[in-house]
Order: C-alpha cells, then structure tokens, then sequence
C-alpha cells in the first residue's frame, strides 16, 4: 500500500470533543517520549506530519491525521508523564475515555516500547486495561538501531517473559528503527490487511440495514 495522503485533522483534549467517521482507526501509544510522533512522521514519508520533541510528555492531545482520505492514525499522548504540571491525571482520563468509549473504528492499537528499557510495570497496566476493554493490539519495539542483535533478541526475549508471566503470550510484535529507515513495511502491510477486513464488514453491515 501508498501512503499518498497525509493530514492533520484535529487535537481533542477532552473526550467530549471526540468524534466518529466511517473509518478505521490505528492507534500509536506508549510511554512518553518512545517515539511516536517520530514513528508516524516515518510511516507516511513526511516530516513534520506529527510534531517531534526531544523533551518527555510534551503531547498533550489526542491527534488525528487522515490518511489517503481513508483511515486515521492517532498518536494519544503518553502515558505516565506530564511536562504540564497538574496534567497528568487529565492526560491519563483522556486515554482511558478514548479506549473504552469511544472504541467503535479502533482497528488496531500499536504499542511503542523502547527496546533498551525493559517491560515497565505502567506498560503491563496498560496491556490489562485493553485486554479489559477487548482491544486489539500489537507492540513496536523502538530505537533498534541503539542496540546490536544479539542484545536486541535478549531484550526482546525477556519482555516476552515478563509479559507473559503477568498477563498472557505477547501479541504481535514489530521492530522498528526510524533512523536507519526500516521496519515500517510490515506495519503499513498490517494496516493494510485490517483496512480490507474492515471496509467489507463496512459493506455488509450497510446492507443488512432496511432503507427507510
């Protein structure tokens, strides 16, 4: 699939500012300063799409981006921090009220965890909480270009472990590196298989409802 499209389309800060469409949803979330907004900037070959920072908890909405004038990517803002004094339980709320009302188009939510740092315990939280709510996810281990392979597997090897001694056997899982430019094919091909498995559940729901 070609990224072609790619735009802003709108920030809430509130959850009453939330809005449906008739398009699938895809999700980037993560601890502060993962990599998101890096990450989306890369899988739609654009630069400044998504506003990058080197300072943590700098995002403090949730952002839309329409892509190819068919789909969304959403870069909610991270989780256990706030650069904003007095924000973070507001920032926190946010992202509950967005997986656990407002899920109708979420297709698939993608979960960033830095590859140096091992599985914390706000990320295993995290996984439960959209376990809980019946969320499909996956997880992108970031920044593989700050490690050699061998390190790399082992890092990976035991957030395996550490995930599925509290919860269950970890998702699907991609590793990326934006500086090296690799990684995002299979993301992008994922996303791509989603779309066609929910544009026809689109159809077949239209059909099935009776013309006025």
């Amino acid at each position: 699939m070609k990224i072609f499209s790619a735009q802003f389309e709108k920030s809430t800060v509130k959850s009453n500012q939330f809005f449906f469409s008739d398009f699938p949803e895809y999700v980037f979330a993560g601890r502060s300063n993962v990599g998101k907004s890096s990450l989306i900037n890369f899988i739609t070959n654009r630069k400044k799409l998504a506003k990058v920072s080197s300072h943590p908890g700098r995002t403090q909405f949730i952002n839309y981006f329409l892509i190819n004038h068919q789909w969304y990517l959403i870069d909610l803002p991270g989780y256990g921090y706030s650069i904003i004094k007095n924000r973070k339980k507001e920032t926190q709320k946010l992202i509950t009220d967005y997986i656990s009302f407002f899920k109708k188009n979420l297709t698939c939510l993608f979960l960033l965890i830095d590859c140096r740092i091992s599985v914390q315990k706000i990320d295993i939280d995290f996984m439960k909480k959209l376990k809980a709510f019946g969320i499909h996810f996956c997880i992108i281990f970031t920044k593989i270009d700050k490690l050699n392979q061998k390190t790399l597997n082992q890092n990976i090897f035991l957030c395996q472990k550490k995930i599925e001694k509290q919860i269950f056997s970890i998702p699907k899982y991609f590793k990326v590196s934006v500086k090296e430019k690799s990684g995002k094919d299979k993301i992008i091909h994922l996303i791509e298989k989603f779309n066609k498995i929910y544009e026809n559940q689109f159809y077949r729901k239209k059909l099935m409802i009776p013309n006025s």
